[in-house]
């Protein structure tokens, strides 16, 4: 275990077609751990995300599991090939759920079927074209929570990702985030963006999803952590699996505070991060919030290598 090296996994947006097909023509454990993701999920996953069609793998109970299994795929190729252990785990919202499966607190099969249904009750949670997110960027953090504040009404809308400085995501009724975000430009927000999705994740309105996930949740079971993993609730490891399965129910309702979580393993004295997922997501974040982590990615054969060698990804 390298004291200095942590591992990071990211969540929703990373996703495209024909992603990790180099690095499959080389590692066989790709395609191997698509192959175990399909069989849960009783359609193929691998053909689905190599030939399908973007809005296909957009859809959040694909999306999702997609996500996990391409971060495990990357894990275990890591692994396989002798790379240094992290002496720490984070994952951004859904990314969360790898890191478990990094850190053997489920097993993988698991935990496929629980994030596909996770996908679902969110999206099942809020009827379509009810809930919204937008992307803040350009105010404080304490300027848009404000301004939420002020134009909900009687509806919701908040600050759900907090993403770097300057960057961050509001969601809630549609209605609720329209209005935010027209008074976020008029406070001199560079931009206000509509995210390309129909539920408000990360917000009280996404309470139906915590209840029905947690009942599955009950029946699967979540062991103590290999490698300490800082969750999105509370920003902290925790060795109790009965505990973390309780964090990540009240994650599905509550903020993501990557700015803290990104800022806490800097603060651990790590100074390397590996982003074991597909994109450079949240390697740009990182950049964003410290200079004290250098963050690679691991999604090539070159940026692979790189990370393997100790250099640049």
């Amino acid at each position: 275990m390298t004291q200095k090296l942590a591992f990071v996994f990211p969540g929703q947006g990373s996703q495209k077609i024909g992603m990790l097909s180099e690095l499959a023509a080389e590692y066989s454990l790709i395609e191997q751990t698509f192959s175990q993701a399909s069989s849960v999920l009783d359609y193929d996953l691998w053909s689905l995300v190599q030939t399908g069609e973007q809005d296909g793998i957009n859809k959040t109970e694909v999306t999702q599991p997609l996500l996990l299994t391409a971060s495990t795929a990357l894990w275990q190729v890591w692994k396989d090939l002798g790379g240094d252990m992290p002496a720490l785990l984070a994952g951004h919202s859904l990314g969360e759920w790898s890191a478990l499966v990094a850190a053997d607190v489920v097993d993988f099969g698991a935990a496929v079927k629980l994030v596909h249904l996770r996908g679902r009750y969110m999206q099942e949670a809020v009827p379509a074209g009810v809930g919204g997110m937008a992307a803040i960027v350009g105010l404080e953090d304490k300027a848009v929570e404000e301004i939420c504040e002020d134009v909900a009404g009687d509806e919701f809308v908040g600050a759900v990702n907090y993403n770097s400085p300057g960057q961050i995501v509001i969601a809630g009724h549609k209605s609720a985030v329209d209005r935010a975000a027209t008074a976020c430009k008029s406070a001199g927000a560079k931009r206000a963006l509509p995210l390309p999705v129909s539920a408000p994740f990360h917000t009280p309105l996404m309470a139906p999803a915590a209840e029905r996930l947690a009942k599955d949740m009950d029946e699967i079971e979540f062991r103590s952590p290999g490698t300490p993993i800082l969750h999105n609730v509370g920003v902290e490891p925790v060795n109790s699996g009965d505990e973390i399965r309780r964090r990540l129910v009240d994650q599905i309702t509550a903020p993501v505070p990557w700015v803290k979580t990104i800022e806490t393993i800097a603060d651990r004295g790590i100074v390397k991060a590996v982003e074991c997922g597909p994109g450079k997501v949240l390697s740009g974040l990182n950049k964003r919030i410290t200079d004290k982590i250098n963050t690679v990615n691991i999604d090539s054969s070159a940026s692979l290598s790189a990370a393997l060698s100790g250099g640049e990804s």
